[in-house]
């Protein structure tokens, strides 16, 4: 289906410039790219609100921690994470001093 676009003068020249370098062989491409990259950006705006949505419910409903909780739970985890990369490090030095 043939269709027609007004741009505007600088959008035009843009797409000109697109295709004078190479990076299109047409305008049409460059407007179908375009539309592609419209869509995905659509659909992770509908992705993020439905999670936002589910976040949301969950929270309504009681299903949700308060941050603090999130925040211990995380420092914990990654303090822990820490120590265990350090001690496998020194063993690793000690490993290589004793060759």
């Amino acid at each position: 289906m043939a269709s027609s676009a007004n741009l505007g003068d600088r959008l035009e020249a843009y797409v000109t410039s697109l295709v004078k370098q190479g990076r299109y062989n047409s305008r049409s491409e460059v407007l179908r790219e375009g539309v592609r990259l419209v869509e995905e950006r659509e659909k992770r705006l509908a992705a993020l609100d439905a999670a936002l949505n589910r976040g949301l419910s969950d929270a309504d409903a009681g299903r949700s921690q308060p941050v603090d909780e999130v925040e211990r739970d995380l420092l914990a985890k990654y303090q822990r994470m820490t120590e265990v990369q350090a001690e496998d490090q020194a063993e690793d030095r000690a490993e290589d001093r004793g060759k």
